[in-house]
């Protein structure tokens, strides 16, 4: 089971009080009136689908009911970190990628 940190009610609770709600900073099309019906289904349907690091959106349903964002390892589950929306990750590809090498550097 997951142990999830909800950054607005600042506590670390169960997996079951969250719903996963797919990929994290997805851009709406700035002009949806003029967007083609590919661009829209592309926008609406297709996500990526990341083997390693990917940012999630999630909702804490159970408890305070907002959306929030987490960076998560899709191969170990292991949840990196949770920040609020409109918030900028701190863990991205190349800040794991560089962590892991400071790591394995120092063994």
């Amino acid at each position: 089971m997951l142990h999830i940190y909800c950054p607005y009610c600042e506590e670390t609770r169960e997996e079951e009080e969250f719903r996963p709600k797919g990929e994290a900073h997805i851009a709406r099309p700035a002009d949806p009136e003029s967007t083609s019906d590919e661009e829209w289904g592309n926008y609406l349907f297709f996500r990526k689908n990341p083997r390693g690091l990917h940012h999630e959106q999630w909702l804490h349903a159970a408890g305070c009911r907002k959306f929030f964002n987490a960076t998560r390892d899709t191969v170990t589950y292991e949840i990196f970190e949770t920040y609020k929306v409109g918030e900028q990750p701190k863990f991205t590809d190349a800040a794991t990628t560089a962590q892991t090498t400071d790591t394995e550097v120092a063994k």
